[in-house]
């Protein structure tokens, strides 16, 4: 808010609009550190997306070091948070998250870097900051939203990690936040199943972890999908 009000009304006021979107959802927001970290923070939320919270110690350290990162939009916090909590605890995975405030601008950033390199083939290439962000190997990269997956899939191609994204596709419907989380397989569980399959598929976990955490996390796999119904 104070950077769209500085940017409308400051000293040198642009001709644009500001909206404000509100989720029907209670939640304590965190204080914004000071110093250093507060500004990158302050920083990441205008231009799309900052570090959330860092990836947990695993303790006992494992003989197999296993990482990944989450990238969340919106209430979504919570269930990355969550899952980060289990996936350390039980599976003994690193996560760090990643709160993105815009899809969008994230990909317009990415594509404003795509077309400068292309007209500067001469000069050093721009990276786009998604890429530059998360980085580029092996450890994947999980996206989670309340919006269709095709939101966060817009910047899919400019992330150098193994990446997958989970959304409420399919048809809406009423019904409390927890059971509407599980039908659309954006909980907690699914979001668990989903990181230890990447690192399964990259040779990094044995695919029965995967299946015994799928059991243990009460996942029906019989059931349709929610995008299909």
């Amino acid at each position: 808010m104070r950077d769209a009000i500085t940017r409308i009304l400051g000293p040198d006021p642009e001709d644009r609009f500001w909206y404000l979107t509100l989720y029907n959802e209670t939640y304590p927001m965190p204080a914004l550190p000071e110093g250093a970290d507060g500004e990158a923070i302050s920083r990441g939320i205008i231009d799309g997306i900052y570090r959330f919270s860092p990836g947990p110690v695993i303790k006992p350290a494992p003989k197999k070091k296993l990482h990944a990162s989450l990238c969340f939009s919106g209430p979504m916090w919570s269930v990355a948070q969550e899952a980060q909590g289990l996936l350390a605890d039980r599976w003994g995975v690193a996560v760090d998250t990643w709160a993105v405030t815009s899809w969008n601008r994230l990909r317009t950033d990415a594509l404003e870097a795509e077309r400068w390199n292309r007209l500067h083939p001469g000069e050093p290439p721009r990276v786009p900051l998604i890429t530059e962000v998360l980085g580029a190997g092996p450890d994947p990269v999980v996206a989670i939203t309340d919006y269709m997956r095709a939101v966060p899939d817009q910047v899919s191609r400019f992330i150098e990690r193994p990446y997958t994204s989970l959304g409420t596709d399919g048809f809406g419907r009423s019904d409390a936040r927890g059971a509407l989380r599980e039908h659309f397989e954006v909980d907690a569980a699914h979001l668990v199943v989903a990181v230890l399959s990447e690192l399964a598929r990259g040779g990094r976990l044995a695919p029965s972890v995967v299946e015994k955490a799928i059991t243990d996390l009460g996942i029906d796999t019989g059931r349709t999908s929610p995008f299909s119904i």
